[in-house]
């Protein structure tokens, strides 16, 4: 079952990397990429910091990655009005 679409990270790939490092949520979304897509982890992220506290023993309060919404370039002229 694929947890995060972007990265394509599968929930087998996430319990083994949790059970084999024993990591924290933010180092889960490190080592498997998991949350980093283009989406910036809108579709997965819960459910990535549910599965790390539930595979390993985090049960203190933990930092999550920054939360960055996706961004696309825009010329200027757009941003004023103007003409490019």
């Amino acid at each position: 079952m694929i947890i995060c679409r972007c990265e394509e990270v599968t929930y087998k790939e996430l319990a083994e990397t949790a059970n084999k490092y024993n990591c924290s949520a933010r180092e889960l979304k490190l080592r498997t990429r998991a949350g980093m897509g283009y989406c910036g982890g809108r579709t997965c992220r819960n459910m990535v910091d549910k599965l790390a506290a539930d595979l390993t023993d985090e049960r203190q309060t933990q930092i999550t990655l920054k939360y960055q919404p996706p961004i696309r370039p825009i010329h200027f002229g757009d941003l004023g009005g103007g003409q490019s």
